[in-house]
């Protein structure tokens, strides 16, 4: 592949895996608007969001077997063009049911950009690469929670909520052209992959119970449930608890992420010294010793807000080459099947964090521990998993 076109995949799939963080970040500013425009309440808006989520994750497990058999430009294409009626029918939606429905499909649609981005990072790039490209996907998964939110007040603002709907789709539309003219196909049609249930789930057992698979896309969701954690938890902690105002903790928000976008890259150079594995369990390993740090401090009141602030950037500093790794080296065993692998992976992770998010809310007690326990108990489970079967210092065969 040559330079100039290695470079223009790279963005094409970045922009891909960015569509979904964007599309929920995007929208989050507009819901008291949302709930005046559609009159209702704040609460059944958030169902829009609920809605989103059950979307990605039942979406991804459609289409891996899908891409697997007809390869992976079709169906892109074909979710993205979802995508953008779905994203025109809620900006026009005359009732928040409409709206509710409606973001199922959004989602339905989007969620093809990042199975897909992650099952093409498979096809074409070798396995030293795969964590390399995936560090750089993460970068622009990163800036999304960064941008978004601030795109989406302004056009709030400015021109209407409906309109923040509208610029969606017209972001997936400049995607899918993208898609058309730059991404090549990366695995042809497998007329040998049945599409039938049966088979369908037969294939997602396999992949299931490949080992290297289980053990990294377990410890990827433990680290994606983490930093869900950090991200349902710290508007309570920053605000309320270290009395910043909301532009200090879009500041401090964003720096944060800022930290977990330069790990990334930093990731990118590492890993030409040390495999991905060596990488990930020395990151982990670092990642739970800074969380123990944190739950230890604030629940005895050994440190104060500054030090609190510190470690949690740490934490997700070291984040930053945790998900990655994990994820290429579970993508590594397949080839054939990846489509399939990589929609298992973004589902199962997506549980996770909803499940981390739920858990952050239901244990609130007034406190940031409820926060950093579960931050630091999803890095201790992300670190068992990765010692079993010791691989941390060789990569999988």
């Amino acid at each position: 592949m040559e330079h100039s076109q290695h470079r223009a995949v790279i963005l094409v799939l970045a922009a891909l895996s960015a569509l979904g963080p964007f599309s929920v970040d995007m929208y989050l500013p507009g819901f008291p608007a949302i709930a005046a425009g559609l009159k209702t309440n704040i609460a059944h808006v958030a169902l829009s969001l609920t809605s989103y989520f059950i979307g990605m994750s039942v979406g991804q497990l459609a289409y891996g077997p899908v891409m697997d058999r007809y390869g992976r430009r079709r169906p892109l294409i074909v979710g993205l063009v979802m995508y953008v009626v779905a994203a025109l029918g809620c900006a026009f939606s005359p009732s928040i049911y409409f709206l509710i429905a409606l973001r199922l499909f959004q989602a339905l649609g989007g969620c093809v950009g990042l199975a897909g981005s992650r099952a093409v990072v498979r096809d074409l790039f070798s396995a030293n690469e795969i964590a390399r490209v995936l560090s750089m996907l993460m970068m622009v998964f990163g800036i999304a929670p960064i941008v978004a939110p601030t795109i989406g007040g302004l056009v709030v603002a400015t021109l209407g909520w409906r309109f923040i709907f509208l610029i969606l789709a017209g972001i997936a539309a400049l995607i899918l052209l993208a898609v058309n003219r730059f991404l090549p196909e990366s695995k042809g049609a497998d007329s040998s992959i049945s599409l039938y249930p049966k088979s369908v789930l037969l294939e997602y057992l396999n992949v299931y119970r490949e080992p290297t698979f289980l053990r990294h896309t377990l410890a990827s969701a433990a680290a994606m449930a983490g930093f869900f954690s950090y991200i349902a938890g710290s508007p309570f902690v920053y605000m309320k608890l270290f009395g910043l105002s909301e532009t200090q903790f879009a500041w401090m928000y964003g720096t944060n992420v800022l930290g977990l976008i330069i790990a990334s890259q930093i990731n990118r150079v590492w890993l030409r010294r040390r495999s991905a594995a060596e990488v990930l369990f020395m990151a982990n390993a670092a990642q739970v010793f800074v969380a123990l740090m944190l739950v230890t401090g604030v629940h005895f009141r050994l440190i104060g807000t500054i030090a609190t602030i510190g470690l949690i950037f740490s934490y997700l500093f070291f984040f930053g080459f945790v998900s990655p790794n994990a994820v290429a080296l579970a993508l590594q065993p397949f080839a054939r099947n990846a489509g399939s692998a990589a929609a298992l992976i973004g589902s199962i992770q997506m549980v996770a964090a909803a499940s981390s998010s739920g858990l952050v809310s239901y244990l609130h007690n007034g406190t940031a521990l409820p926060m950093l326990s579960l931050m630091a108990g999803c890095a201790s489970v992300c670190l068992v998993l990765l010692s079993v079967g010791s691989d941390h210092s060789r990569e999988p065969g």
